[in-house]
């Protein structure tokens, strides 16, 4: 890893999260929000082109990584990660951010702008439509139900857990390396991080229960 880079223990919305940082102080706060079943380590290849202009924080989102793990399903809800997201740019600082999010990461972006404008700069988000969009979709458009089907599957207590984690995690190997559009994307080592993040105490529950939050709260 970078060794400009810090990582750093930062108290936000009442737990800890663990939170790298690049750049300048005195340059626009970006933060990075990864995805599921991630953790920082997916912005690793941004954080020095960012660095060079910005002042770059990546937390682990609650759930995953060296971040606090609370164990209810409830502590997961979509208002309370959006509050994670203000708190944290609060707690470093500043008073706006530009807020990235991609997947998951995306979806808490999304809320943060909605719930807490105030601290959004500005607003980028990958792979994750806007949450109106995709509940429509849910519930009209039954090829995207049907492509949603983990998300039913994930309301399972234990099991979902159990898949995620047996052989080692292998399961992130036909994610990551099934789903990439370029051969090689994801290195050995890549892989290595991405399983041993999952596979901390709790973390894997922690990442379910972001699709087990959402699901309770959902409205058709």
């Amino acid at each position: 890893m970078n060794p400009d880079w810090k990582h750093e223990r930062v108290t936000a919305n009442g737990i800890q999260f663990h939170v790298v940082t690049a750049g300048s102080t005195s340059a626009p706060l970006v933060v990075l929000l990864h995805g599921f079943p991630e953790f920082w380590y997916a912005w690793r290849h941004q954080i020095p082109a960012l660095a060079e202009h910005f002042r770059v924080a990546v937390p682990d989102l609650r759930g995953y990584g060296d971040s606090d793990k609370p164990p209810r399903v409830a502590d997961y809800a979509i208002d309370v990660l959006a509050a994670d997201v203000a708190g944290l740019v609060r707690a470093l600082g500043e008073s706006k951010a530009t807020i990235v999010g991609h997947d998951w990461g995306g979806g808490v972006a999304w809320a943060t702008a909605l719930e807490h404008p105030d601290v959004v700069e500005k607003l980028i988000v990958l792979n994750c439509p806007h949450p109106a969009k995709f509940a429509r979709a849910l519930r009209t458009n039954f090829r995207q139900l049907r492509r949603s089907w983990y998300m039913f599957f994930f309301q399972l207590p234990r099991i979902p857990e159990r898949l995620l984690l047996r052989k080692d995690a292998a399961i992130l190997d036909t994610m990551f390396r099934g789903m990439a559009k370029r051969p090689g994307t994801f290195s050995d080592e890549d892989l290595r991080e991405l399983k041993q993040a999952i596979q901390k105490p709790g973390a894997a529950t922690g990442a379910i229960n972001y699709y087990r939050a959402a699901f309770r709260n959902f409205r058709l």
